[in-house]
């Protein structure tokens, strides 16, 4: 018979991706597949960084993203998505890779967190402690700064290919940082 961890980690593991893209993140599948077929972990969510631009507010639900891209971005996206949005006020993120790891016990866990610590992931803890414990483990690479305020843009061009560029850095530092991590596991 399946212990209680392996039977919640079959049932996850068998459900529609409910993220907001709608299916898995071709950049880090490879490293969250080598994750789930340990038997001690499993993935519940990630994320191989992204760049979003969005409404600028506190309040959460649909209709939030202008633009959303897993990839590397141009300064052409700025004049596309968002110069047309003066109207509102809008903010650029560009996110860090983020993974979420279910362990079967504290051991586990620990010896999770260690791993990834190793491998140069700074931001990474144990933040659930119930029936299961779950590891969040975030890179470290990140931007993040209003664009339009008062229907104001804040931003010139200089400045926007600058953050385009370095926003293609942190993506691609990420997307290395995963691939390392997944060759950790043996």
């Amino acid at each position: 018979m399946k212990s209680p961890f392996l039977q919640r980690k079959e049932s996850i593991l068998s459900k529609k991706d409910k993220s907001s893209k709608g299916d898995w993140d071709e950049k880090i599948i490879k490293l969250c597949d080598k994750i789930n077929s340990l038997d001690n972990y499993y993935t519940s969510s990630s994320c191989s960084g992204r760049v979003v631009f969005l409404k600028d507010t506190d309040e959460k639900g649909p209709n939030l993203f202008e633009f959303v891209s897993h990839d590397f971005i141009a300064l052409s996206d700025f004049e596309k998505y968002f110069l047309k949005k003066t109207k509102e006020n809008l903010k650029f993120k560009q996110e860090p890779p983020i993974l979420h790891v279910l362990c079967d016990n504290f051991e586990s866990a620990q010896k999770l967190l260690k791993k990834v610590h190793l491998e140069g992931w700074k931001h990474c803890g144990i933040i659930s402690c119930g029936k299961n414990f779950v590891v969040e483990i975030i890179s470290t690479e990140k931007l993040e700064f209003p664009l339009i305020k008062n229907g104001k843009i804040l931003v010139d061009e200089n400045f926007l290919k600058i953050i385009a560029e370095k926003s293609n850095v942190n993506l691609k530092k990420g997307w290395a940082r995963i691939e390392k991590l997944r060759k950790s596991f043996k």
